[in-house]
């Protein structure tokens, strides 16, 4: 990895029709940061990047032969689930450590970020979408992955997975329902909601009518290779399942909950 990689892809059979995206895969701070001022610790909790979601992109793309494609940087320099003008784009305080480098922060540097990891991520996001919806020749199923702490300031959070969604519904219930078929504790819109403007899936799939479906896995289920393996031999034939569905490879735009499009 290079000190400015914002993203990398892994390749696969554009023409299936799938794509995976992990916004939050690595993190990885560029050395002349000098690691923002955190303690080296703090990069192997759940503020720094979502735990496991790496390896289970890894390990989903390669059983479905689907194309992938992964941020490079910890969502504590910037986040790319964020739109560029939300207010936590650039975290001064998550989950109480305070990021000394993030506060002040110029205007430059705001600059810097946004054009250095932020927006390049985000070009590469539309790019393999495009890849995709053109060999397939319908719309992409897009999947992105995230994963969550288990407890939250002293609450032990119950769900194993949770799905979010704004208002298009089409690969959220069929991903819901396949979980819970299987035994799995199951959040809709849980443990966030899954209406944020801006966002990854606003951005790229909710303007666009794209189908799409935001996957959240509890961190200590996919915390080590077991775990990981486990997950993706659960996922696979569920995604391959949804990906054979023709209502999920439609255009059709929904309202965002958040308001207009802009």
């Amino acid at each position: 990895m290079t000190q400015h990689q914002a993203y990398r892809r892994i390749g696969g059979n554009s023409a299936a029709g799938l794509l995976i995206i992990a916004d939050h895969a690595t993190n990885h701070v560029p050395a002349d940061y000098d690691a923002l001022g955190l303690p080296k610790e703090a990069f192997g909790r759940h503020i720094a990047y979502d735990i496991g979601i790496e390896p289970l992109t890894e390990r989903l793309a390669a059983m479905l032969g689907a194309p992938a494609v992964l941020s490079c940087f910890s969502r504590l320099l910037i986040d790319p689930n964020r739109g560029e003008d939300d207010p936590t784009l650039i975290m001064k305080l998550s989950d109480g450590a305070i990021i000394p480098a993030n506060h002040p922060l110029s205007p430059a540097e705001r600059r810097r970020r946004i054009e250095t990891w932020h927006r390049p991520y985000h070009m590469a996001v539309d790019k393999a979408i495009a890849e995709v919806a053109m060999a397939a020749g319908k719309a992409p199923l897009v999947i992105s992955l995230h994963s969550f702490t288990p407890y939250w300031k002293g609450f032990r959070r119950p769900w194993q997975a949770g799905v979010l969604w704004d208002t298009d519904h089409r690969a959220v219930h069929p991903l819901i329902k396949a979980l819970e078929n299987r035994g799995y504790v199951t959040g809709d819109n849980e443990p966030y909601d899954g209406a944020l403007k801006g966002d990854t899936m606003y951005r790229h799939c909710m303007r666009n009518g794209i189908p799409h479906v935001l996957l959240e896995v509890r961190q200590d289920l996919i915390a080590d290779r077991r775990g990981v393996d486990e997950w993706a031999g659960v996922l696979a034939p569920i995604l391959t399942e949804m990906n054979a569905m023709p209502d999920l490879h439609e255009y059709r735009i929904f309202q965002s909950r958040t308001g207009a499009y802009e």
